[in-house]
């Protein structure tokens, strides 16, 4: 897995028991994981009787390593191997490997539906309707008689339906459709490689 440098220095300073004892190494872990699945972010997560001793600034920046690794290990649904791979170049013992590694097992599916809850994809375009209407006056009551379109694309994201409504001029039209040829051209090019 590739990790940014601030995020290896904090996952060695959560490997070194000097930082961290055994027994506030697992609260750490527990709270960590905890911590990406409660609905609401608590600010006070990290005030543990048994992380007190530690320092502050060192706690949260090995509190964001450990939540950057975990969501990552998630994301790429890494297996042991890989995790454990990944945690010995940090300098973490055996131990400490496997009290994360089965927090991590015990989580996993949570975290699963969390990061598929958090995705998001543009909306699918399922129907298009369109009217040719005029405007004959404006509002200092000149006539105009100019043709407009009011457009209607019905479309569907994740269950549910939402009309995108907008009017446009020929030409403003003209330049969508044009644009629109140009995309699926793209599209079509990109799937033959």
């Amino acid at each position: 897995m590739e990790l940014s440098e601030s995020v290896q220095r904090g996952l060695q300073s959560l490997a070194d028991p000097s930082s961290f004892d055994q027994s506030s190494f697992q609260v750490f872990v527990d709270v960590s994981f905890r911590s990406l699945l409660s609905s609401k972010g608590d600010p006070a997560v990290l005030d543990q009787p048994e992380l007190r001793q530690i320092d502050q600034i060192l706690l949260k920046q090995c509190h964001t390593a450990a939540t950057t690794f975990i969501l990552e290990a998630v994301k790429q649904n890494a297996d042991k191997s890989t995790i454990s791979s990944c945690l010995e170049e940090l300098t973490f013992s055996a131990e400490r490997i496997e009290i994360f590694y089965s927090t991590h097992q015990k989580h996993k599916k949570e975290l699963e539906c969390l990061l598929a809850s958090i995705g998001r994809r543009p909306a699918q375009i399922n129907d298009v309707s369109w009217r040719l209407q005029y405007h004959m006056k404006n509002a200092q009551v000149d006539k105009v008689n100019e043709p407009f379109y009011s457009i209607s694309l019905k479309s569907e994201n994740e269950g549910s339906s939402e009309d995108i409504n907008f009017t446009c001029t020929m030409e403003q039209l003209q330049d969508l459709v044009g644009k629109l040829k140009d995309a699926a051209k793209s599209v079509e090019k990109a799937s033959q490689m």
